[in-house]
């Protein structure tokens, strides 16, 4: 995959929102019709973050050739009035999960993992349930598996040692349904996919991610949000509190670093993406897997696949997308395949609205374009 770098560089350079994008600049683009493309998209988001007053904003365009578009808005920390660059990190939240799919989709080429064979293969420690539990079941949340109650010790700062130490959280909780008969999103089910994945890959999940994703991608500002750690370039986290920015609550994401874990650049996130259109690292034949919806015992279509949501846009379009809510942060990755388009955007505050409205809104400005 080459990048336009010197066009990110620039774009670096000159972080302002709506003012006009320096001439020397078309020259690092090949196309200058996506000039006003850019110049649509920054306008966009200046408002979009001025109306619900996010600190900062971060946002990248790409296909699977090349970077149209990455730049920061507003501040990664409010205090240090440090702004929010192309490589700031965010949290991912869910999105978390498209990107474990990935070292998901590996291990099944390397045959070391059968989707559809009972966890306990992978994870002997787990207890039994009234039903068998496959591996395919937890990345389509169809396993029956819970999600939070507010009675979870998940407010607190406790880091979990191990991904297995996680687990102790539900594993002792009976399955809501029948695996397969019905679908219930749940993160706590991609806990338990990381410790399949440990089992199938006999390494802890963080550094199969490394080796199966992250080095392959060359994603290099992904990782886990660890809370106790300095993490180069990490956001601080921000929440609105009777009309004012306050430090979100402090947590430890330490239980659930494949479903809501990590963090990354919307750069990285359009690599993610761009693998999904003309894979590199994967086989077109594992993505296609990765991006069949899982049909119930009845038929119905759960238009979820092994970590990405499939369907259209308003102009029947098709999409594969994700988004990720957790405290203070907002991630959302869309991807166009037949148009060879990705866009990925991250905020630093909780409850931020970007949607997938809001995503398909800046893709159209880019799509307006013929290539």
């Amino acid at each position: 995959m080459h990048y336009l770098l010197t066009l990110i560089g620039l774009l670096y350079l000159f972080p302002a929102l709506s003012q006009p994008i320096p001439p020397h600049i078309t020259e690092a683009i090949r196309d200058k019709a996506y000039l006003n493309a850019i110049r649509q998209a920054q306008r966009y988001l200046d408002s979009l973050q001025a109306r619900q007053d996010i600190p900062g904003l971060s946002v990248c365009v790409g296909t699977t050739h090349k970077i149209l578009w990455a730049q920061g808005f507003g501040y990664a920390d409010l205090e240090a009035r440090l702004p929010v660059t192309i490589h700031t990190k965010f949290r991912l939240g869910s999105v978390s999960k498209s990107v474990t799919s990935l070292a998901i989709g590996r291990l099944v080429e390397q045959h070391r993992l059968d989707l559809d064979a009972p966890i306990q293969q992978y994870v002997p420690g787990f207890p039994l349930k009234k039903f068998t539990i496959t591996p395919r079941q937890l990345a389509t949340h169809t396993a029956g598996i819970r999600h939070y109650l507010d009675t979870d010790p998940l407010a607190c700062a406790k880091r979990y040692a191990t991904v297995q130490e996680g687990l102790t959280i539900f594993k002792q909780d009976s399955l809501l349904f029948q695996p397969g008969s019905a679908y219930q999103y749940s993160t706590y089910g991609y806990s338990l996919l990381s410790a399949v994945i440990e089992g199938a890959s006999h390494t802890d999940y963080l550094s199969y991610l490394q080796q199966a994703v992250f080095t392959p991608l060359k994603m290099n500002d992904t990782g886990a949000d660890y809370s106790d750690s300095i993490v180069l370039n990490r956001v601080r986290f921000y929440e609105h509190r009777q009309g004012k920015w306050v430090n979100a609550a402090f947590v430890d994401n330490s239980y659930k670093w494949a479903g809501g874990g990590l963090l990354s650049t919307p750069m990285d996130l359009v690599k993610v993406g761009a693998e999904l259109i003309h894979p590199v690292t994967l086989q077109k034949e594992t993505v296609a897997i990765l991006l069949t919806p899982q049909r119930l015992l009845d038929g119905t279509n759960t238009q979820y696949g092994l970590g990405w949501r499939v369907g259209r846009d308003h102009q029947a379009r098709t999409i594969i997308h994700h988004g990720g809510l957790i405290d203070g942060g907002r991630t959302f990755l869309l991807v166009y395949p037949a148009q060879d388009l990705v866009v990925a955007i991250t905020a630093n505050m909780s409850g931020v609205r970007i949607n997938l409205p809001e995503l398909e809104t800046i893709a159209n400005y880019f799509l307006a374009i013929k290539r």
